[in-house]
């Protein structure tokens, strides 16, 4: 995928922005063992062609000793580490004509290469984050089963297990800038598509279970568009639509390699990567790292809930440590499973099941008018540290008043009063995204802006369309009749008759149609009509 969001997205669209100008910063990237695989200074805008893969990786790993599983562990001790083996400080290196043997004796369906980008990654994994890999190789214990066995039902490369090590260093709370979130590192769009259900209370893009399902439906998706696993992998990270205009662009070839040159920078990382994983996790013991000890339940069980229950009901009846059952049920955003007649997922120790089943009329009454107070649950929801929003002070503010119309949804509300989802729900202490017609909703805004922003709930859907961002000054100044016109980093484009959504996007470079679906708070079933103004983000 949880947070200072506005701060990180600084910070990454900062080294992005960095990066682009000044590429020998790559050298602090990635450090002096480059020198490992003899690749020179002057090569590294080939090798490395972004680093924002190498930041979103490098954070990933970072929150691993965050979560409460890992921190209860000894996790400087090893699993399975040979008793006469080599000092744990120990660390190999190898000539790159070894590299390239070992992959090409790698026995894979997806096609493996050795190359200096590859190495690159290798110099990642095997000598600058040689800690965090070997929390990985412990986690690995645990989640790759399971995805193994899910990999194999959909009848798909095994080796697609370790896209969940560059997607999220195995992290189900795991976030990303754009909004992207859990192993699998789905956005909400495309989430949605799969039949993830994303609310207030619950996200199945952390649950790890309903992620790896709908990842494989995914990946084979993307598979059966190319008949290539490599573009299928590259397609995962940037869109289908990316990898068929790079194809285009190169003249139809249809080999990564070959295409290389064409797509997303961030996706000419992303496939050496995964190369680079895949040896290093299958050749762990050559490069002396090991799995290091987790304490992470090596079987757990599910219970399917109906009614209401709060995860620290759960803590306080079993005694069992609140923040150990939030780090095994991660899909619960504020620790609490809402009622459902089909019921919700509780994931638990094999030795506390039993312990539940037999407890659960008095699990499911205790403190409830505690736990279920309105106040309670609105904090929760907006303090839960796991989440990425923030809200903004209503100091220097004033309120106006908007009342929802067929067809509004809150993305599109916050747009037009440049204010945050989170910031509305906050102040209208809603529990979720949804919203009733009629409903009356109170929206704080800059004072001298007011009369502005008053008038907004009188406009048609129309002209609310066309505001974009709020002005600069209390002034409303005419647009442009045009299709399209820039606004700082957005394109706005107008709907022409005809026009779906898939072929808008095909219109704008790096644009994907989740893309659109998440910048305008649109689903795939949601319709558009002409004159309808969309937001394209720019690069």
């Amino acid at each position: 995928m949880k947070r200072l969001v506005v701060l990180l997205a600084s910070f990454f669209i900062g080294v992005y922005t960095f990066a682009q100008e000044d590429t020998t910063s790559l050298v602090d990237v990635i450090d002096d063992t480059l020198s490992i695989a003899e690749i020179e200074p002057d090569d590294f805008s080939e090798v490395l062609t972004d680093t924002v893969i190498f930041t979103q990786f490098n954070s990933n790993l970072d929150k691993l000793v965050q979560l409460w599983y890992v921190q209860k562990s000894e996790y400087w001790k090893y699993c399975n580490r040979p008793l006469l083996g080599y000092d744990s400080s120990y660390i190999p290196s190898f000539t790159p004509e070894e590299y390239k043997q070992r992959i090409a004796k790698m026995n894979s369906i997806i096609p493996l290469s050795y190359n200096d980008q590859v190495q690159a990654f290798i110099n990642v994994y095997a000598f600058r984050k040689r800690d965090r890999v070997e929390i990985m190789l412990g986690l690995a214990e645990y989640y790759f089963p399971m995805f193994e066995e899910i990999l194999d039902k959909y009848e798909i490369p095994l080796e697609l297990k370790y896209l969940a090590i560059i997607e999220s260093a195995l992290n189900p709370r795991a976030t990303s800038p754009v909004g992207a979130g859990g192993l699998w590192q789905f956005m909400p769009g495309t989430g949605v598509m799969y039949k993830l259900h994303i609310t207030s209370f619950v996200d199945d893009r952390r649950d790890p279970y309903k992620s790896t399902h709908a990842a494989a439906k995914y990946l084979k998706s993307l598979y059966g568009m190319f008949n290539d696993w490599l573009l299928a992998i590259a397609a995962y990270n940037c869109g289908p639509g990316n990898v068929r205009k790079a194809i285009t662009r190169s003249g139809g070839k249809t080999n990564f390699w070959e295409i290389y040159p064409y797509l997303p920078r961030e996706t000419r990382g992303y496939v050496p990567a995964f190369i680079a994983a895949y040896y290093v996790f299958e050749n762990h013991a050559e490069h002396n790292l090991y799995p290091r000890e987790i304490a992470f339940p090596r079987v757990t069980d599910t219970i399917m809930v109906t009614q209401q229950l709060h995860l620290q009901q759960v803590s306080e009846v079993l005694n069992i440590p609140l923040q150990f059952l939030q780090d095994i049920n991660p899909q619960y955003r504020v620790g609490i499973i809402p009622a459902s007649e089909k019921g919700h997922a509780l994931y638990l120790p094999i030795d506390y099941v039993t312990p539940f089943l037999l407890f659960q009329d008095s699990i499911l009454t205790y403190k409830d008018s505690l736990f279920f107070d309105p106040t309670v649950i609105s904090k929760s929801a907006v303090t839960d540290k796991h989440t990425s929003h923030s809200t903004t002070s209503c100091k220097g503010k004033v309120p106006v008043y908007y009342f929802v119309k067929k067809g509004d949804n809150l993305n599109m509300i916050a747009n037009w009063y440049d204010v945050s989802i989170q910031d509305i729900k906050t102040w209208n202490k809603l529990l979720s995204n949804s919203i009733a017609v009629g409903k009356k909703l109170t929206i704080y805004v800059p004072a001298n802006k007011k009369d502005y922003y008053a008038k907004i709930t009188t406009m048609s859907l129309a002209q609310k369309q066309k505001l974009g961002s709020a002005p600069v000054t209390q002034n409303v100044v005419a647009k442009p009749e045009s299709t399209t016109h820039k606004k700082n980093t957005y394109t706005y484009h107008t709907v022409k008759k005809g026009e779906t959504l898939w072929a808008i996007s095909q219109k704008y470079d790096n644009v994907s149609l989740d893309d659109i679906l998440q910048m305008n708070g649109l689903t795939t079933k949601s319709k558009i009509t002409p004159g309808m103004k969309l937001k394209i983000k720019t690069m």
